[in-house]
């Protein structure tokens, strides 16, 4: 079953709470970038040369493809009774195998041809995941620092850290565009309270429920829930996300020294050595 087509639904036609959000979301179809799209159908002309690697390395530079996969591999775990997670693109891949990945996942739909015709939402998207991809340098950046072994799993935590603002914009561009413009207006509304008002819940829950129904890795799960801010690998991806968000327009924004600050004692820096290294990742 497909979801509607939402261009063709107003604001009252949308879900108004957590269950009703998750089917929305599990019934429709996710599009990925035309750059993944386009780079998966030359590597399927020549199949035979294709590793797991380099099929990765595409998946994962992609939060709409990465999402896909895991989902997808999820469900191949359950139903091969699987005990163990496959938390990472590249793992996820070694058990598909490359003839079976183009098998199942043959030419892909793109966002840029989804949006086509809703140019500010696809503006609004393109902002989402550009962010997702500087918060992913910044949080494997960090996990390396620390030499935390899960440092794959931490990066992806921070790609897919806002999958579900990701969907929105894909599948309820009227609502996610009325959320920006409020915020706009008052730069003070705090995303739940806008969230809560619109959506009827916050897009937090919305996601944390997603990835349990599609049965995502417990560990990666665990990273990406802001509730569970006390563990150190939680704290890495949290204050990626802050970062990113903080500096996305310049690195002037006054909440940025609390930012230095808190990513110096997570990595156990000064504050310069740690400002000079936050610049080289993002140079």
């Amino acid at each position: 079953m497909n979801a509607p087509d939402a261009s063709l639904l107003t604001t009252r036609d949308f879900p108004q709470d957590q269950e009703g959000w998750v089917r929305f979301f599990q019934q429709a179809e996710i599009p990925v970038l035309a750059t993944t799209a386009g780079a998966l159908e030359e590597l399927r002309e020549n199949e035979d040369a294709v590793d797991a690697r380099m099929l990765a390395e595409i998946i994962s530079a992609d939060p709409l493809m990465t999402l896909k996969l895991l989902a997808y591999t999820s469900g191949m775990k359950q139903s091969a009774r699987r005990q163990t997670d496959v938390e990472t693109a590249t793992e996820a891949l070694v058990l598909i195998g490359i003839t079976p990945f183009f098998r199942a996942f043959g030419p892909q739909p793109t966002v840029e041809e989804h949006l086509r015709e809703q140019p500010d939402a696809m503006q609004g998207l393109r902002k989402v995941i550009d962010r997702a991809h500087r918060a992913a340098r910044f949080a494997l950046s960090f996990a390396v620092h620390r030499f935390d072994h899960d440092a794959p799993v931490i990066y992806e935590a921070a790609l897919l850290h806002d999958f579900t603002e990701m969907l929105l914009w894909l599948h309820a561009p009227q609502l996610a565009l009325e959320i920006s413009a409020r915020q706009k207006a008052d730069p003070t509304l705090r995303s739940l309270s806008v969230q809560r008002t619109l959506l009827g819940v916050p897009l937090t829950d919305i996601q944390h429920a997603l990835m349990l129904a599609w049965r995502l890795p417990e560990l990666l799960v665990r990273i990406t829930d802001d509730r569970q801010e006390g563990a150190t690998q939680v704290r890495n991806v949290m204050l990626a996300i802050r970062l990113a968000r903080h500096t996305s327009q310049a690195w002037s924004n006054p909440a940025v020294p609390d930012d230095v600050r808190d990513i110096a004692q997570l990595l156990n820096l000064g504050l310069e050595p740690t400002l000079a290294l936050l610049h080289e990742i993002d140079g």
